[in-house]
Order: C-alpha cells, then sequence, then structure tokens
C-alpha cells in the first residue's frame, strides 16, 4: 500500500537536488505533488513528465519562496487546482558562504530571506486550509550546520537554527489542531553543490562521518515521505538528522 496516497503536498524548491529526489518519491507513494521552482522550468517540466509517464499527479509552479505576496498567490492556486493541502515541505534554500569579516548586508538579507523567511510565508499560508481539513503535516529542510555552526556559514547556519525554533513554536501552537511540524537536518548529502568539492574537501568530509560516505538525497526524500505519512502520526516539534552520524 503507498504511504502517501491522496495526499496533497506542497513543496517548494523541488525542480533540483534534494526537492527533486521528494517530488519524485512523494509521487512514487501516491501524493498528487505541487512543487515550485524559481528559475529552472526545463528541469520542472521535466520531472512533471517523468511522474505522469508513470501515471502519477505533479503539477509545477514558478514561485519565490521569500516573497509573502507570492507565497500567498501560490497556495491559493494549489488549493484551486487540488482542493487541499495535507502537506507542506519548506525545501526552498541557499547559500552565500563567507567569513563573517567579509559577509556583506546583502548576503545575509537573502539567504535569511530565501532560507527563513519562506518558512514563515508557506506555513501561515497552509494554517489555515489545514485546520479546516483537521490535520497535516508541515515538514521544514533544515541542516546539521543549524545544530552545530560551520565557519563561514553563520547566515545559513542563523537560517537553519532559526527553522529548528519556529518549527518547535508551531507544532506547540497547532498540535492540538492535529497539524504536525518537524524539521529534517541533513547533514553532507549528494548534490550539485558537494560534485563541485575537490577530492582534498571530500576526503576531510568523509573522514568526520562514521558512515564514511555522504547521504543521498533519496535517503532524505525517504525521511520525507515517513514524516508525511501516517506511520509519525505522534512525532511533532522534533528535528530528525540525516548525517550518517555526523552529529552525535
Amino acid at each position: 500500500m503507498s504511504l502517501l496516497q491522496d495526499k496533497v503536498a506542497l513543496i517548494t524548491g523541488g525542480s533540483r537536488g534534494i526537492g527533486a529526489a521528494i517530488v519524485e518519491r512523494y509521487a512514487e507513494q501516491g501524493a498528487k505533488v505541487a512543487f515550485t521552482y524559481r528559475s529552472s522550468a526545463e528541469q520542472a517540466d521535466a520531472i512533471v513528465a517523468a511522474i505522469s509517464e508513470k501515471g502519477g499527479t505533479a503539477k509545477a509552479y514558478q514561485s519565490d519562496a521569500s516573497s509573502f505576496e507570492q507565497a500567498e498567490a501560490l497556495v491559493a492556486q494549489v488549493l484551486e487546482d487540488f482542493g487541499q493541502i495535507d502537506i507542506l515541505i519548506n525545501n526552498a534554500g541557499i547559500t552565500q558562504d563567507t567569513l563573517m569579516l567579509r559577509m556583506s548586508e546583502e548576503q545575509w538579507d537573502k539567504v535569511i530571506n530565501t532560507n527563513l523567511k519562506s518558512v514563515f510565508n508557506l506555513t501561515k499560508q497552509v494554517l489555515r486550509p489545514m485546520m479546516k481539513n483537521r490535520g497535516g503535516s508541515i515538514i521544514n529542510m533544515g541542516s546539521i550546520v543549524g545544530i552545530t555552526g560551520n565557519a563561514g556559514q553563520a547566515n545559513y547556519a542563523a537560517s537553519k537554527a532559526g527553522i529548528i525554533g519556529f518549527s518547535k513554536s508551531i507544532a506547540k501552537e497547532v498540535g492540538s489542531r492535529n497539524i504536525r511540524c518537524n524539521v529534517i537536518a541533513p547533514g553532507f548529502i549528494e548534490t550539485d553543490m558537494t560534485d563541485a568539492l575537490d577530492e582534498k574537501t571530500k576526503a576531510a568530509y568523509l573522514a568526520n562521518i562514521p558512515l564514511r560516505r555522504l547521504g543521498k538525497a533519496e535517503e532524505v526524500a525517504d525521511v520525507c515521505v515517513f514524516l508525511g505519512s501516517d506511520m509519525s502520526n505522534y512525532i511533532s516539534g522534533q528535528t530528525l538528522s540525516v548525517c550518517g552520524a555526523l552529529n552525535t
């Protein structure tokens, strides 16, 4: 039996990397998937086509999650197209890495707005529909860096740490309405970003990971399936690390 059969999921940043893996895994598990992209229209269309060929349901929306107005319009359109939203996955995120001495206000604001403000934007818009539906699951994409910190990533770490505090608060606010809110904190995952690293840097990362390998985007997606499904009905306000024991 499919774990997400007929549930409607809205996933931000779903055209590439971890987001694309989540979209594909959700469709495989029977969910009707709405996902956003900011500029990767060709990739988004290819994902929709691939899911449709397998008999699944997916629709892509061009939207900037950091914009409150666009988030409001997006949720309204998804509700019109699908009738409900059972699961929200706030996955959209960027990095603008540099040491604090060199970090500009623009680099700080861009990361905070894309990574953290977007979570507020989308969560605020889905709460009323979820309350009307008498339930829902909100999954926010954090990072191990939001727990441990990392030199050169003060803006990114702050945004991801903020997501953890935000999610704990939302879990307490709306738990009585049968709405759950959790965080997934990936460690080093194989993506376009890690592919660009030189072998020496990769080796340094691997030396600190007890499982001695990078994670796969699909492994993060599997945890998203669990948190979106009824198998996790009594889990809320938690941060699940997907890191190969890097953070223990």
